[in-house]
Protein backbone atom coordinates (compact mmCIF):
# COMPACT_ATOMS: atom_id res chain seq x y z
CA UNK A 1 0.00 0.00 0.00
CA UNK A 2 1.33 3.54 -0.75
CA UNK A 3 0.99 5.83 2.30
CA UNK A 4 -1.60 7.84 3.11
CA UNK A 5 -2.58 11.49 1.67
CA UNK A 6 -2.63 13.64 4.48
CA UNK A 7 -0.52 17.06 3.92
CA UNK A 8 -0.45 19.19 1.05
CA UNK A 9 -3.37 21.23 -1.10
CA UNK A 10 -6.77 19.56 -1.96
CA UNK A 11 -6.01 18.72 -5.51
CA UNK A 12 -8.55 17.20 -8.64
CA UNK A 13 -8.10 13.55 -9.62
CA UNK A 14 -5.66 14.97 -12.01
CA UNK A 15 -3.66 16.96 -9.51
CA UNK A 16 -4.82 20.16 -10.06
CA UNK A 17 -4.93 22.31 -7.06
CA UNK A 18 -8.58 23.05 -5.62
CA UNK A 19 -9.73 26.80 -4.80
CA UNK A 20 -13.04 26.22 -3.03
CA UNK A 21 -14.31 23.21 -2.03
CA UNK A 22 -17.11 24.49 -0.13
CA UNK A 23 -18.90 26.04 -3.29
CA UNK A 24 -19.94 24.74 -6.34
CA UNK A 25 -19.38 27.64 -9.49
CA UNK A 26 -22.39 29.43 -10.97
CA UNK A 27 -24.10 31.89 -12.63
CA UNK A 28 -23.55 34.51 -10.66
CA UNK A 29 -24.44 34.42 -6.93
CA UNK A 30 -27.98 33.30 -7.36
CA UNK A 31 -27.27 31.30 -10.57
CA UNK A 32 -27.80 28.25 -11.98
CA UNK A 33 -24.36 25.94 -11.75
CA UNK A 34 -21.78 25.57 -14.67
CA UNK A 35 -21.08 22.53 -16.55
CA UNK A 36 -17.55 24.02 -16.50
CA UNK A 37 -17.10 23.53 -12.79
CA UNK A 38 -14.62 20.32 -12.95
CA UNK A 39 -14.57 19.61 -9.31
CA UNK A 40 -18.33 19.52 -9.18
CA UNK A 41 -18.19 17.48 -12.28
CA UNK A 42 -15.67 14.77 -10.84
CA UNK A 43 -16.50 14.68 -7.48
CA UNK A 44 -20.44 13.82 -8.35
CA UNK A 45 -19.31 11.56 -10.77
CA UNK A 46 -16.61 9.47 -8.90
CA UNK A 47 -19.77 9.26 -6.41
CA UNK A 48 -21.90 7.53 -8.29
CA UNK A 49 -19.21 5.39 -9.37
CA UNK A 50 -17.91 4.18 -5.98
CA UNK A 51 -19.25 0.66 -5.57
CA UNK A 52 -18.79 -1.96 -8.00
CA UNK A 53 -21.36 -4.78 -7.92
CA UNK A 54 -20.84 -6.68 -4.75
CA UNK A 55 -20.33 -10.17 -4.75
CA UNK A 56 -23.47 -12.52 -5.62
CA UNK A 57 -22.36 -14.74 -2.64
CA UNK A 58 -20.05 -13.77 0.04
CA UNK A 59 -20.63 -10.16 -0.48
CA UNK A 60 -20.48 -9.44 3.48
CA UNK A 61 -17.11 -9.60 4.84
CA UNK A 62 -14.26 -8.72 6.76
CA UNK A 63 -10.13 -9.39 6.25
CA UNK A 64 -7.10 -8.66 7.67
CA UNK A 65 -3.53 -9.20 7.44
CA UNK A 66 -1.25 -11.93 9.02
CA UNK A 67 1.37 -15.14 8.81
CA UNK A 68 1.25 -18.74 8.52
CA UNK A 69 4.30 -20.38 9.76
CA UNK A 70 5.27 -23.99 9.33
CA UNK A 71 5.35 -26.16 12.18
CA UNK A 72 6.20 -29.76 10.57
CA UNK A 73 8.31 -31.38 8.04
CA UNK A 74 6.27 -31.67 4.58
CA UNK A 75 8.72 -32.16 2.09
CA UNK A 76 7.62 -35.84 2.00
CA UNK A 77 4.27 -34.97 0.97
CA UNK A 78 4.63 -31.43 -1.06
CA UNK A 79 7.31 -29.80 -3.18
CA UNK A 80 5.36 -26.28 -2.52
CA UNK A 81 8.41 -23.97 -1.40
CA UNK A 82 6.31 -22.12 1.23
CA UNK A 83 5.97 -25.42 3.15
CA UNK A 84 9.21 -26.14 3.02
CA UNK A 85 11.32 -26.40 5.60
CA UNK A 86 9.74 -25.67 9.67
CA UNK A 87 9.74 -21.79 11.02
CA UNK A 88 9.24 -20.51 7.45
CA UNK A 89 6.73 -17.41 7.49
CA UNK A 90 4.79 -16.71 4.70
CA UNK A 91 2.20 -13.29 4.59
CA UNK A 92 -1.26 -14.43 4.03
CA UNK A 93 -5.05 -12.30 3.54
CA UNK A 94 -7.86 -14.00 5.19
CA UNK A 95 -11.52 -12.90 4.10
CA UNK A 96 -14.03 -13.94 6.51
CA UNK A 97 -17.66 -13.59 5.07
CA UNK A 98 -21.44 -15.07 5.16
CA UNK A 99 -22.83 -16.76 2.13
CA UNK A 100 -26.40 -15.36 1.55
CA UNK A 101 -26.51 -11.84 3.04
CA UNK A 102 -26.09 -8.39 0.68
CA UNK A 103 -23.76 -5.98 1.21
CA UNK A 104 -25.71 -4.20 4.03
CA UNK A 105 -26.70 -7.66 6.00
CA UNK A 106 -25.81 -8.07 9.41
CA UNK A 107 -23.33 -10.72 10.27
CA UNK A 108 -24.74 -12.51 13.53
CA UNK A 109 -26.80 -14.66 11.34
CA UNK A 110 -27.16 -18.30 10.85
CA UNK A 111 -25.20 -19.00 7.51
CA UNK A 112 -22.04 -20.65 6.61
CA UNK A 113 -18.79 -18.40 6.71
CA UNK A 114 -16.63 -18.02 4.02
CA UNK A 115 -12.54 -18.42 5.34
CA UNK A 116 -10.95 -17.56 2.11
CA UNK A 117 -6.74 -17.54 2.28
CA UNK A 118 -4.63 -15.72 0.05
CA UNK A 119 -0.59 -17.05 0.57
CA UNK A 120 1.99 -14.76 -0.49
CA UNK A 121 4.51 -17.26 -1.67
CA UNK A 122 7.68 -16.96 -3.61
CA UNK A 123 6.12 -19.00 -6.34
CA UNK A 124 3.04 -17.09 -6.83
CA UNK A 125 -0.16 -16.35 -4.70
CA UNK A 126 -1.62 -19.40 -3.22
CA UNK A 127 -6.06 -19.09 -2.78
CA UNK A 128 -7.45 -21.73 -0.32
CA UNK A 129 -11.23 -20.72 -1.01
CA UNK A 130 -12.74 -22.74 2.10
CA UNK A 131 -16.06 -21.98 4.73
CA UNK A 132 -16.45 -23.01 8.55
CA UNK A 133 -18.01 -26.28 8.06
CA UNK A 134 -15.89 -28.92 6.16
CA UNK A 135 -19.20 -30.34 4.16
CA UNK A 136 -21.59 -28.42 1.67
CA UNK A 137 -25.26 -28.51 0.46
CA UNK A 138 -24.78 -30.26 -2.72
CA UNK A 139 -21.90 -32.20 -4.55
CA UNK A 140 -21.69 -31.01 -8.25
CA UNK A 141 -21.33 -27.22 -9.24
CA UNK A 142 -23.96 -27.15 -11.93
CA UNK A 143 -26.40 -27.33 -8.90
CA UNK A 144 -25.08 -23.98 -7.42
CA UNK A 145 -27.04 -21.28 -8.81
CA UNK A 146 -30.14 -23.46 -8.49
CA UNK A 147 -29.38 -23.86 -4.51
CA UNK A 148 -28.22 -19.79 -4.39
CA UNK A 149 -31.52 -18.46 -5.98
CA UNK A 150 -33.20 -20.38 -2.70
CA UNK A 151 -31.54 -19.13 -0.61
CA UNK A 152 -31.68 -15.45 -1.60
CA UNK A 153 -34.94 -13.34 -2.93
CA UNK A 154 -38.13 -14.64 -4.39
CA UNK A 155 -38.72 -12.98 -7.61
CA UNK A 156 -42.31 -12.31 -6.47
CA UNK A 157 -41.99 -11.60 -3.00
CA UNK A 158 -38.76 -9.79 -2.68
CA UNK A 159 -37.62 -11.87 0.55
CA UNK A 160 -36.19 -15.20 1.08
CA UNK A 161 -39.13 -17.70 1.33
CA UNK A 162 -38.66 -21.00 3.55
CA UNK A 163 -41.18 -22.61 0.51
CA UNK A 164 -37.96 -22.34 -2.17
CA UNK A 165 -35.25 -23.34 0.77
CA UNK A 166 -37.38 -26.19 1.97
CA UNK A 167 -38.38 -26.90 -1.56
CA UNK A 168 -34.72 -27.19 -3.00
CA UNK A 169 -32.68 -28.94 0.24
CA UNK A 170 -36.06 -31.25 0.47
CA UNK A 171 -35.21 -32.69 -3.12
CA UNK A 172 -31.99 -32.56 -2.66
CA UNK A 173 -31.42 -35.17 0.17
CA UNK A 174 -27.31 -34.37 -0.08
CA UNK A 175 -27.49 -31.65 1.63
CA UNK A 176 -29.07 -33.00 4.90
CA UNK A 177 -25.71 -33.25 6.77
CA UNK A 178 -24.58 -29.67 6.28
CA UNK A 179 -27.84 -28.76 6.83
CA UNK A 180 -27.28 -30.47 10.27
CA UNK A 181 -24.20 -28.82 10.65
CA UNK A 182 -26.32 -25.00 9.92
CA UNK A 183 -28.73 -25.62 12.47
CA UNK A 184 -27.14 -26.94 15.29
CA UNK A 185 -24.58 -24.81 17.50
CA UNK A 186 -21.89 -23.88 15.33
CA UNK A 187 -24.57 -22.73 13.08
CA UNK A 188 -23.94 -18.92 14.28
CA UNK A 189 -20.37 -18.21 15.12
CA UNK A 190 -20.03 -15.92 17.71
CA UNK A 191 -17.60 -14.16 16.18
CA UNK A 192 -14.98 -14.62 13.42
CA UNK A 193 -12.10 -15.92 16.19
CA UNK A 194 -13.81 -17.90 17.78
CA UNK A 195 -15.04 -20.43 14.74
CA UNK A 196 -12.85 -22.89 12.56
CA UNK A 197 -12.07 -23.10 8.73
CA UNK A 198 -11.80 -25.64 6.52
CA UNK A 199 -10.67 -26.29 2.98
CA UNK A 200 -13.89 -28.41 2.42
CA UNK A 201 -12.73 -29.68 -1.07
CA UNK A 202 -10.16 -32.21 -1.65
CA UNK A 203 -6.83 -31.19 -3.28
CA UNK A 204 -3.71 -32.64 -4.40
CA UNK A 205 -0.44 -32.43 -3.01
CA UNK A 206 2.78 -33.42 -4.90
CA UNK A 207 6.24 -34.15 -3.73
CA UNK A 208 9.47 -33.75 -5.47
CA UNK A 209 9.47 -37.90 -6.35
CA UNK A 210 6.59 -36.73 -8.04
CA UNK A 211 4.21 -38.39 -5.83
CA UNK A 212 0.87 -37.46 -5.11
CA UNK A 213 -1.09 -37.49 -2.02
CA UNK A 214 -4.96 -36.13 -1.62
CA UNK A 215 -4.74 -33.66 1.31
CA UNK A 216 -7.95 -31.85 3.11
CA UNK A 217 -7.33 -28.53 5.14
CA UNK A 218 -8.51 -27.91 8.77
CA UNK A 219 -7.85 -24.37 10.40
CA UNK A 220 -8.38 -24.82 14.41
CA UNK A 221 -9.51 -21.57 15.81
CA UNK A 222 -6.86 -21.29 19.51
CA UNK A 223 -9.74 -19.30 20.92
CA UNK A 224 -12.23 -21.95 21.09
CA UNK A 225 -15.31 -22.22 19.56
CA UNK A 226 -17.99 -19.96 20.53
CA UNK A 227 -21.22 -19.70 19.21
CA UNK A 228 -24.36 -17.63 19.50
CA UNK A 229 -28.06 -19.29 20.05
CA UNK A 230 -31.00 -18.27 17.95
CA UNK A 231 -32.39 -15.75 20.35
CA UNK A 232 -28.75 -14.09 21.34
CA UNK A 233 -27.76 -13.70 17.72
CA UNK A 234 -31.73 -11.42 17.20
CA UNK A 235 -30.54 -9.66 19.71
CA UNK A 236 -27.41 -8.93 18.67
CA UNK A 237 -27.98 -8.24 15.04
CA UNK A 238 -30.55 -5.53 16.54
CA UNK A 239 -28.08 -3.65 18.66
CA UNK A 240 -24.86 -3.84 16.85
CA UNK A 241 -25.49 -5.70 12.81
CA UNK A 242 -21.49 -5.01 11.78
CA UNK A 243 -20.51 -7.55 15.26
CA UNK A 244 -18.02 -9.57 13.73
CA UNK A 245 -16.07 -7.27 11.44
CA UNK A 246 -15.75 -5.09 14.90
CA UNK A 247 -14.91 -7.92 16.84
CA UNK A 248 -12.03 -8.72 14.67
CA UNK A 249 -11.09 -5.29 13.63
CA UNK A 250 -10.54 -4.31 17.74
CA UNK A 251 -8.99 -7.70 18.56
CA UNK A 252 -6.10 -6.91 16.52
CA UNK A 253 -6.12 -3.09 17.39
CA UNK A 254 -5.72 -4.09 20.47
CA UNK A 255 -2.52 -6.62 20.39
CA UNK A 256 -5.16 -9.46 20.54
CA UNK A 257 -4.22 -11.34 17.46
CA UNK A 258 -6.32 -14.30 16.90
CA UNK A 259 -4.95 -17.61 15.69
CA UNK A 260 -5.40 -21.05 14.23
CA UNK A 261 -3.93 -24.47 14.46
CA UNK A 262 -3.45 -25.80 10.82
CA UNK A 263 -3.81 -29.07 10.44
CA UNK A 264 -4.25 -31.57 7.12
CA UNK A 265 -5.59 -35.06 6.39
CA UNK A 266 -3.55 -37.03 3.80
CA UNK A 267 -4.72 -39.97 1.52
CA UNK A 268 -1.83 -42.10 -0.52
CA UNK A 269 -3.64 -41.51 -3.91
CA UNK A 270 -3.62 -45.58 -4.37
CA UNK A 271 -6.22 -45.82 -1.30
CA UNK A 272 -8.83 -43.33 -2.85
CA UNK A 273 -10.53 -45.91 -5.50
CA UNK A 274 -11.63 -48.20 -2.66
CA UNK A 275 -12.19 -45.94 0.63
CA UNK A 276 -15.75 -46.49 1.90
CA UNK A 277 -16.75 -42.75 1.29
CA UNK A 278 -15.90 -40.98 -2.22
CA UNK A 279 -12.97 -39.11 -0.63
CA UNK A 280 -14.18 -36.13 -3.46
CA UNK A 281 -17.78 -35.74 -2.65
CA UNK A 282 -18.24 -32.04 -1.16
CA UNK A 283 -20.99 -32.92 1.37
CA UNK A 284 -18.71 -35.91 3.51
CA UNK A 285 -15.91 -35.76 5.65
CA UNK A 286 -13.14 -38.52 5.79
CA UNK A 287 -13.37 -39.46 9.25
CA UNK A 288 -10.48 -38.78 11.62
CA UNK A 289 -10.36 -42.60 12.81
CA UNK A 290 -9.37 -43.16 9.18
CA UNK A 291 -7.33 -40.31 8.72
CA UNK A 292 -6.06 -38.39 11.69
CA UNK A 293 -4.92 -34.82 11.25
CA UNK A 294 -1.64 -34.04 11.54
CA UNK A 295 -0.33 -30.77 12.71
CA UNK A 296 1.60 -28.56 9.74
CA UNK A 297 1.37 -24.82 10.98
CA UNK A 298 0.20 -21.60 13.12
CA UNK A 299 -1.94 -19.30 11.44
CA UNK A 300 -1.91 -15.77 12.63
CA UNK A 301 -3.56 -12.35 12.20
CA UNK A 302 -1.82 -9.13 13.27
CA UNK A 303 -2.77 -6.11 10.78
CA UNK A 304 -5.88 -4.76 9.84
CA UNK A 305 -6.81 -3.21 5.97
CA UNK A 306 -6.36 0.48 6.19
CA UNK A 307 -8.92 0.69 3.39
CA UNK A 308 -12.04 -1.70 3.57
CA UNK A 309 -13.21 -1.17 0.15
CA UNK A 310 -9.62 -1.71 -1.26
CA UNK A 311 -8.44 -4.13 0.52
CA UNK A 312 -11.78 -6.08 1.32
CA UNK A 313 -14.32 -5.62 -1.48
CA UNK A 314 -11.71 -5.69 -4.24
CA UNK A 315 -9.74 -8.59 -2.77
CA UNK A 316 -10.26 -11.77 -5.10
CA UNK A 317 -10.02 -14.98 -4.55
CA UNK A 318 -10.00 -18.04 -6.85
CA UNK A 319 -9.16 -21.69 -6.07
CA UNK A 320 -7.27 -22.06 -9.51
CA UNK A 321 -4.53 -20.05 -7.86
CA UNK A 322 -2.22 -23.26 -6.96
CA UNK A 323 1.89 -23.01 -6.70
CA UNK A 324 4.23 -25.77 -8.15
CA UNK A 325 3.28 -28.99 -5.47
CA UNK A 326 -0.51 -28.02 -4.94
CA UNK A 327 -3.50 -28.89 -7.54
CA UNK A 328 -6.79 -29.84 -7.86
CA UNK A 329 -8.49 -32.93 -7.69
CA UNK A 330 -11.91 -34.41 -9.34
CA UNK A 331 -14.39 -32.77 -6.76
CA UNK A 332 -17.01 -31.40 -9.20
CA UNK A 333 -17.68 -28.47 -6.84
CA UNK A 334 -14.14 -27.68 -7.00
CA UNK A 335 -13.93 -28.35 -10.65
CA UNK A 336 -16.89 -25.43 -11.16
CA UNK A 337 -15.26 -23.28 -9.09
CA UNK A 338 -11.98 -23.45 -10.24
CA UNK A 339 -13.74 -21.82 -13.19
CA UNK A 340 -17.02 -19.55 -11.63
CA UNK A 341 -14.65 -17.49 -9.04
CA UNK A 342 -12.09 -16.38 -11.42
CA UNK A 343 -15.06 -15.34 -13.50
CA UNK A 344 -16.64 -13.73 -11.05
CA UNK A 345 -13.78 -11.17 -10.24
CA UNK A 346 -13.12 -10.28 -13.66
CA UNK A 347 -16.54 -9.37 -14.07
CA UNK A 348 -16.92 -7.60 -11.03
CA UNK A 349 -13.61 -5.77 -10.08
CA UNK A 350 -11.96 -5.88 -13.69
CA UNK A 351 -9.63 -8.04 -16.19
CA UNK A 352 -6.67 -6.41 -13.92
CA UNK A 353 -8.21 -7.18 -10.78
CA UNK A 354 -4.77 -8.84 -9.96
CA UNK A 355 -2.82 -5.91 -9.93
CA UNK A 356 -4.42 -4.26 -7.17
CA UNK A 357 -2.01 -4.07 -4.06
CA UNK A 358 -4.24 -6.94 -1.62
CA UNK A 359 -4.31 -9.02 -4.97
CA UNK A 360 -0.89 -9.09 -6.65
CA UNK A 361 1.90 -11.51 -5.48
CA UNK A 362 4.06 -9.57 -2.41
CA UNK A 363 6.80 -12.54 -2.26
CA UNK A 364 7.24 -12.19 -6.15
CA UNK A 365 6.44 -10.45 -9.38
CA UNK A 366 3.75 -11.62 -12.02
CA UNK A 367 5.01 -11.98 -15.39
CA UNK A 368 2.28 -12.71 -18.00
CA UNK A 369 1.80 -11.74 -21.55
CA UNK A 370 -1.67 -10.27 -20.56
CA UNK A 371 -2.41 -6.65 -21.33
CA UNK A 372 -4.05 -3.73 -21.60
CA UNK A 373 -7.64 -3.65 -20.66
CA UNK A 374 -10.05 -2.12 -18.21
CA UNK A 375 -7.64 -0.35 -15.47
CA UNK A 376 -4.42 -1.64 -16.96
CA UNK A 377 -1.39 -0.14 -15.19
CA UNK A 378 0.96 -0.08 -18.48
CA UNK A 379 3.52 -2.16 -15.60
CA UNK A 380 4.88 -3.95 -18.80
CA UNK A 381 6.05 -0.84 -20.89
CA UNK A 382 7.60 -1.55 -23.86
CA UNK A 383 8.34 -5.26 -23.57
CA UNK A 384 7.33 -8.04 -26.27
CA UNK A 385 3.60 -9.02 -25.83
CA UNK A 386 3.80 -12.63 -26.77
CA UNK A 387 5.73 -15.99 -26.94
CA UNK A 388 8.18 -17.99 -27.29
CA UNK A 389 10.02 -14.51 -28.46
CA UNK A 390 13.81 -14.05 -28.95
CA UNK A 391 14.04 -10.59 -27.00
CA UNK A 392 14.19 -12.00 -23.63
CA UNK A 393 10.96 -12.51 -22.53
CA UNK A 394 9.62 -14.87 -19.99
CA UNK A 395 9.59 -18.85 -20.19
CA UNK A 396 7.82 -21.45 -19.63
CA UNK A 397 9.09 -23.74 -16.79
CA UNK A 398 8.24 -27.14 -18.56
CA UNK A 399 6.93 -28.51 -14.75
CA UNK A 400 3.28 -28.74 -14.17
CA UNK A 401 2.06 -27.37 -11.14
CA UNK A 402 0.91 -30.52 -10.06
CA UNK A 403 1.11 -34.62 -11.30
CA UNK A 404 -1.41 -35.74 -13.74
CA UNK A 405 -4.85 -38.04 -12.55
CA UNK A 406 -5.98 -40.55 -14.77
CA UNK A 407 -9.53 -40.49 -16.04
CA UNK A 408 -10.90 -43.27 -17.91
CA UNK A 409 -14.38 -43.96 -19.54
CA UNK A 410 -16.97 -42.02 -22.33
CA UNK A 411 -17.95 -38.14 -22.31
CA UNK A 412 -21.22 -37.68 -20.75
CA UNK A 413 -23.51 -36.23 -17.99
CA UNK A 414 -22.30 -38.63 -15.36
CA UNK A 415 -22.96 -38.73 -11.32
CA UNK A 416 -19.62 -38.85 -9.02
CA UNK A 417 -19.04 -42.70 -8.50
CA UNK A 418 -20.76 -43.89 -5.35
CA UNK A 419 -18.37 -45.88 -2.60
CA UNK A 420 -19.30 -48.97 -0.68
CA UNK A 421 -20.89 -46.21 2.69
CA UNK A 422 -21.97 -43.87 0.48
CA UNK A 423 -25.44 -42.27 0.55
CA UNK A 424 -26.98 -39.16 1.36
CA UNK A 425 -27.95 -39.72 5.47
CA UNK A 426 -25.32 -41.70 6.85
CA UNK A 427 -22.54 -39.22 7.83
CA UNK A 428 -25.28 -36.52 8.64
CA UNK A 429 -26.66 -39.20 10.94
CA UNK A 430 -23.21 -40.16 12.61
CA UNK A 431 -22.82 -36.09 13.59
CA UNK A 432 -26.77 -36.09 14.74
CA UNK A 433 -25.46 -39.13 17.48
CA UNK A 434 -22.35 -37.29 18.45
CA UNK A 435 -24.36 -34.41 19.69
CA UNK A 436 -25.08 -34.23 23.46
CA UNK A 437 -28.85 -34.00 24.58
CA UNK A 438 -28.62 -30.30 24.57
CA UNK A 439 -27.31 -29.73 21.82
CA UNK A 440 -30.57 -31.93 20.17
CA UNK A 441 -32.25 -29.55 21.28
CA UNK A 442 -31.13 -27.14 20.03
CA UNK A 443 -30.90 -28.42 16.70
CA UNK A 444 -34.34 -29.23 16.29
CA UNK A 445 -36.18 -26.01 17.43
CA UNK A 446 -34.28 -24.29 14.92
CA UNK A 447 -35.12 -26.58 12.06
CA UNK A 448 -38.65 -26.54 13.39
CA UNK A 449 -38.84 -23.49 13.95
CA UNK A 450 -38.30 -22.53 9.62
CA UNK A 451 -39.82 -25.42 8.75
CA UNK A 452 -42.91 -24.48 10.18
CA UNK A 453 -43.12 -21.65 8.33
CA UNK A 454 -43.47 -23.74 5.37
CA UNK A 455 -46.91 -23.32 3.61
CA UNK A 456 -47.47 -26.65 1.67
CA UNK A 457 -47.30 -29.68 3.93
CA UNK A 458 -45.37 -31.67 1.19
CA UNK A 459 -42.82 -29.89 1.16
CA UNK A 460 -42.56 -30.02 4.98
CA UNK A 461 -42.97 -33.72 4.97
CA UNK A 462 -40.33 -34.14 2.41
CA UNK A 463 -37.77 -31.97 4.40
CA UNK A 464 -38.56 -34.04 7.89
CA UNK A 465 -38.22 -37.78 5.87
CA UNK A 466 -34.64 -36.51 4.66
CA UNK A 467 -33.85 -36.22 8.21
CA UNK A 468 -35.53 -39.36 9.16
CA UNK A 469 -33.55 -41.22 6.97
CA UNK A 470 -30.40 -39.56 8.57
CA UNK A 471 -31.71 -41.30 12.28
CA UNK A 472 -34.83 -42.48 13.17
CA UNK A 473 -35.06 -40.20 16.43
CA UNK A 474 -33.96 -37.56 14.46
CA UNK A 475 -36.65 -37.02 12.43
CA UNK A 476 -39.69 -38.37 14.67
CA UNK A 477 -38.35 -35.00 17.03
CA UNK A 478 -38.07 -33.09 13.93
CA UNK A 479 -41.81 -33.88 12.96
CA UNK A 480 -43.16 -33.47 16.30
CA UNK A 481 -41.87 -30.09 16.76
CA UNK A 482 -42.98 -28.95 13.28
CA UNK A 483 -46.40 -30.00 14.24
CA UNK A 484 -46.37 -28.61 17.41
CA UNK A 485 -45.78 -25.16 15.86
CA UNK A 486 -48.23 -25.68 12.84
CA UNK A 487 -51.16 -26.76 14.67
Amino acid sequence: MTDQITTGPLTTEAGAPVADNQNSQSAGPGGPGLIQDQLLIEKLAHFNRERIPERIVHARGAGAYGTFTVTADLTKYTRAKFLSEIGKETEVFLRFSTVAGNLGAPDAVRDPRGFALKFYTEEGNYDLVGNNTPVFFIKDAIKFPDFIHTQKRDPYTGSQEADNVWDFWGLSPESTHQVTWLFGDRGIPASYRHMNGYGSHTFQWNNEAGEAFWVKYHFKTDQGIKTLTAQEAADLTGQDPDSHQRDLRTSIENGDFPTWTVQVQIMPVAEAATYRFNPFDLTKVWPHADYPPIEIGKLELNRNPQNIFAEVEQSIFSPHHFVPGIGPSPDKMLQGRLFAYGDAHRYRVGINADHLPVNRPHATEARSHGRDGFAYDGRHGGAKNYEPNSFGGPVQTDRPLWEPTAVTGYTGDHEAPSHAEDNDFVQAGALYRLMSDDEKDRLIENLAGFISQVSRDDIAERAIENFRKADEDYGKRLQAAVQALRG
